[in-house]
């Protein structure tokens, strides 16, 4: 996991593992329920049941997307105004 803070890093992951699980548990057991009755529809009841746990993975590989940018706005930050202090001691 890329996070830094400890806690928000177990915190996400678990969450993830969680989605990750209900994507597979809900394409596994949509599709074992309408097998039976119809092959297009067991595949096109799996897709269905997927969706909701891809969004949560998707949700939260965004927030990760976004802990990392801010991130790394703040070094550039600091650099940026290092910078600025070593320019405005050589004048």
């Amino acid at each position: 996991m890329r996070l830094q803070t400890t806690k928000l890093n177990f915190v996400v992951n678990f969450f993830l593992g969680v989605a990750w699980a209900f994507v597979l548990i809900g394409a596994v057991t949509s599709f074992l329920s309408f097998y039976q009755i119809n092959l297009v529809l067991a595949v096109m009841s799996s897709v269905i049941a997927v969706l909701p746990g891809l969004l949560a993975v998707l949700i939260l590989e965004h927030f990760i997307t976004v802990q990392e940018q801010y991130v790394e706005l703040k070094k550039q930050t600091d650099l940026l105004e290092k910078l600025l202090i070593a320019k405005e001691q050589d004048r």
